[in-house]
């Protein structure tokens, strides 16, 4: 079947998504969104270590009281910002999923397109490399991370499962990780400031290409 035509669209993603302010005190929910906004920029400009729950009060002008009456914890600050950065993206794969117009396929490439534009970002570059560092020795940072990813790969299982429906799930799984993890590679090579940042359309191009034929192509007996 031939692919409809794809049309040239904005990759623009927010830094951080937040559900709709219902019930309690506006002013509430404007401090809670200000307190992940700068525990974000900490993250991103002076890494983890430096986002502390000090160093987050002192960077939205509060007492740490007046933090801790939101985040009573830094696991809890940590929990909400992660589900603000995940929300983000879920709002944009929504978009591509709910498209009746576009193919799987279609589908697939703007899916992989939105991951591989977003790697040029400062924030993404260095947000989840960091995060990855650390949860090789914080269990709570690891468990969080690895709920994240899965929600991130969940519209990538939906289109792999159009495109192959003829693979059992667990095979279908194999081959969403392994995209998942080709593209997330790229950040340390072409993310943002690093060598081949200035290539990533080809790159992307040659990624795109190579997914959607690995998804086509492959055979069960080719899986253990």
């Amino acid at each position: 079947m031939q692919e409809t035509k794809r049309e040239v669209r904005a990759i623009t993603i927010a830094d951080l998504s937040f559900p709709p302010r219902e019930g309690g005190y506006q002013k509430g929910h404007e401090t809670r969104e200000e307190i992940l906004r700068a525990a974000l920029h900490l993250l991103v400009e002076q890494g983890y270590r430096a986002m502390t729950m000090r160093r987050i009060a002192a960077e939205c002008g509060m007492k740490l009281g007046n933090l801790t009456y939101h985040f009573p914890s830094r696991e809890d600050l940590v929990r909400a910002l992660l589900e603000a950065v995940i929300s983000s993206y879920e709002l944009e794969f929504i978009e591509i999923l709910q498209d009746p117009t576009l193919e799987p396929a279609v589908r697939l490439d703007y899916y992989c397109e939105l991951v591989l534009e977003d790697l040029r970002t400062q924030k993404t570059t260095h947000f989840f490399p960091e995060l990855w560092a650390l949860s090789n020795h914080d269990p709570f940072v690891f468990e969080r991370m690895h709920e994240l990813y899965a929600r991130a790969r969940a519209p990538l299982e939906e289109i792999v499962a159009e495109m192959r429906p003829d693979l059992p799930p667990e095979k279908r799984t194999a081959i969403v990780v392994f995209i998942s993890a080709a593209m997330e590679g790229l950040t340390t090579f072409a993310g943002y400031g690093k060598p081949f940042a200035p290539r990533m359309g080809a790159i992307e191009a040659v990624a795109t290409r190579a997914f959607k034929d690995v998804v086509r192509a492959i055979r069960a007996e080719d899986i253990p």
